[in-house]
């Protein structure tokens, strides 16, 4: 939906496109926010992102077949 404002906004502006579709004004202006500044993000994300990258690092290390399972008792020592 936010590409889809993104797209429209100009014509028909922001808040007549939020009427339409089920989604607050604010919460298109947060996502924006938070796209345009890294450091807007909820610090559960910014967490997410970091595991991310410690996950795949894991699961590459080891050769790509490790499950779920093994990469989280990897992950907790």
């Amino acid at each position: 939906m936010i590409r889809f404002i993104d797209e429209h906004r100009e014509v028909y502006g922001v808040e007549p496109i939020c009427r339409v579709l089920p989604i607050a004004p604010s919460t298109y202006y947060v996502h924006g926010a938070r796209r345009a500044d890294p450091e807007k993000q909820p610090v559960r994300a910014r967490s997410d992102a970091a595991w991310t990258i410690e996950t795949r690092r894991v699961f590459e290390a080891n050769f790509c077949v490790y499950g779920v399972r093994k990469i989280w008792r990897q992950l907790a020592r």
